[in-house]
């Protein structure tokens, strides 16, 4: 369905339609945000794979004010 979807034709020609609505001035800060928000994202990915697992409080244990018992 989406064989030859880009194509060197099609992507000037959806360069040419984006530079028609942003203009000529406004597409280097697009492409400068796009491409800090994928790092930005890319980062947080890698330090997210990084970080070890936190151990969680064992939930399944009652603690000693839902088994009733006094101190």
């Amino acid at each position: 369905m989406f064989e030859g979807l880009f194509q060197p034709t099609h992507l000037m020609i959806i360069a040419g339609i984006a530079l028609l609505i942003f203009g000529p001035k406004k597409l280097p800060e697009l492409g400068k945000g796009l491409g800090e928000s994928i790092r930005g994202f890319t980062s947080a990915m890698a330090a997210r794979e990084e970080e070890p697992a936190k151990a969680k409080p064992d939930s399944a244990r009652p603690t000693q004010t839902e088994t009733g018992a006094k101190s």
